[in-house]
């Protein structure tokens, strides 16, 4: 397999891989709606789940994982457009790729020993109010904080500047360029939203414009790499 066909492979797959692990994880868990609930229901839920939604989370962390190789090669494969471009937006990429997955890593980690501490028949009150501060802690500062914002902020990022590579290399149509460009910018205001005085608010206009953004984003790395395979 040529780099070009590899890079064409990664981009139509992982969106695929992301979307159906993301499907099965709102399936069966809830997610990420469950959130909102109480620690004790969310950890009960967690328990439910078994070992199967344990393996779930930690393939849905690798879809991730698969991002940094992925920035990598597109920047190898972007002839024409700027080094210095190229080199950022393989950076971002790699970036984004770390930080959404020690945001989503503690599900299959840290989450197990939670929940099954929760569930211990002799836990005293002040036992279970230290397991919602550390559940609630790691999720404020891994979920929100590194995947949720600076994942956003990062694949935001990627993306203007993989848009821009697009454009200058001239490897696929100038509205794929575009696309990308605009998809980055919607991504990099979604991350705003859980910061400083926005993110009382983040929770409920992240909801209404994540979701689209995140369909239009993997829509967008499928059709790249459908158009840089042709």
């Amino acid at each position: 397999m040529t780099t070009s066909q590899l890079v064409s492979t990664l981009l139509i797959v992982l969106p695929i891989a992301f979307n159906l692990a993301f499907a099965a994880l709102a399936k069966i868990f809830d997610y990420p709606d469950i959130l909102r609930r109480p620690t004790r229901e969310i950890l009960a839920r967690f328990r439910a789940g078994g070992s199967s939604l344990v393996l779930l989370w930690w393939g849905f962390a690798l879809t991730a994982v698969l991002f940094a190789p992925l920035a990598v090669l597109l920047a190898f494969r972007l002839d024409g457009a700027d080094p210095a471009l190229l080199a950022a937006g393989a950076t971002a990429g790699v970036l984004a790729a770390i930080v959404q997955f020690l945001g989503l890593i503690r599900w299959p980690f840290l989450v197990p020993y939670l929940a099954r501490a929760d569930a211990e028949p002799d836990a005293s009150d002040a036992r279970r109010a230290a397991i919602d501060v550390a559940f609630q802690s790691f999720n404020r500062y891994l979920g929100v904080a590194v995947g949720e914002h600076l994942g956003f902020l990062l694949t935001g990022l990627w993306s203007i500047l993989s848009g821009v590579a697009l454009l200058q290399s001239h490897a696929v149509h100038p509205v794929i360029g575009i696309a990308g460009i605009v998809i980055g910018a919607v991504l990099t205001v979604c991350s705003l939203e859980f910061v400083g005085p926005f993110e009382p608010h983040g929770w409920r206009l992240a909801a209404v414009l994540t979701p689209f953004t995140y369909i239009a984003w993997s829509l967008w790395l499928a059709v790249t790499g459908v158009a840089l395979l042709l």
